[in-house]
């Protein structure tokens, strides 16, 4: 992953240290890999409100790559994810801000999914590093300001079209609507077969072949009942590569999300190329 979040120990600057100290005392860890296992941390910080604690830690979050689902800064909260890389699932983070007098609490929690690990030390310390970026007073004030526009610098997700198909629809069963936030502006680099190409109105469209799950020799556990499928509005000057194409063929194609229908079952590329 970018920037291997949970593994990788941050130096923190000066400043921060109290902070830090404060949010390593305030961790904790609870759950299990069976049932999923969660991280708490937290810091105090002096002149924050909470709108500028999450305008803060969007900037923080965005910078390190994560999906950033929803920044909600006034009311104090917001929602960001650790990218989906291969098989690796994504898994949720929750961040709240309040405020006592004029003081700011900040408070952290991640929620792994059943059947993933991270050790205690690597999630302190990401999480931590996160949280000692705060700043009260003004310069606070400016680095919310310059969060609430950053731009997350994510990788693209390179997966095949049948993984991607079953996390959607899996992801659809828990909640839809948070499909399309999670993977707005995200890249991807799906490699598959095809199912077949077509023409709408001036756009070349390159549908993915994904068989449905009783179709399919080997089935995940807790898989959906239904498949997603995953097709591709190919890019200008993807033309002669497109019209080339027959049902069955091998193809890799870079894109960007476009939309996401839970009604359709349809999951939409743009600006889609050929990768070789």
């Amino acid at each position: 992953m970018r920037g291997a979040y949970w593994m990788m120990g941050v130096a923190l600057c000066f400043p921060a240290a109290a902070q830090a100290a404060g949010c390593e005392e305030s961790f904790t860890k609870a759950g299990s890999f069976i049932s999923g296992m969660k991280f708490r941390a937290s810091v105090t910080v002096a002149d924050l409100t909470p709108a500028s604690a999450i305008g803060q830690m969007r900037g923080v979050a965005a910078g390190k790559g994560y999906d950033i689902l929803v920044a909600e800064a006034e009311d104090g909260s917001m929602l960001i994810e650790q990218p989906q890389t291969g098989k690796a699932r994504a898994f949720p983070i929750t961040i709240t801000a309040t405020t006592s007098g004029k003081t700011g609490l900040v408070e952290m929690e991640a929620k792994l999914r059943a059947g993933q690990t991270v050790s205690s030390d690597a999630a302190k310390t990401e999480m931590c590093a996160m949280l000692g970026q705060i700043k009260g007073g003004k310069a606070g004030l400016a680095a919310a300001s310059a969060g609430m526009k950053a731009v997350s610098d994510s990788a693209p997700l390179a997966i095949s079209a049948l993984s991607l198909s079953q996390q959607v629809s899996k992801d659809t069963e828990r909640n839809a609507a948070a499909i399309p936030l999670r993977y707005q502006g995200k890249t991807f680099i799906i490699d598959g077969m095809v199912e077949f190409a077509t023409k709408d109105g001036g756009d070349f469209i390159v549908t993915y072949k994904i068989p449905h799950p009783h179709q399919q020799v080997l089935r995940l556990p807790g898989q959906a009942a239904f498949k997603t499928d995953i097709a591709c509005v190919m890019a200008k000057g993807q033309a002669a590569f497109t019209l080339q194409l027959k049902p069955g063929k091998s193809i890799k194609l870079s894109g960007v999300f476009d939309r996401f229908s839970a009604t359709d079952h349809l999951l939409l590329l743009k600006d889609c190329r050929s990768v070789r």
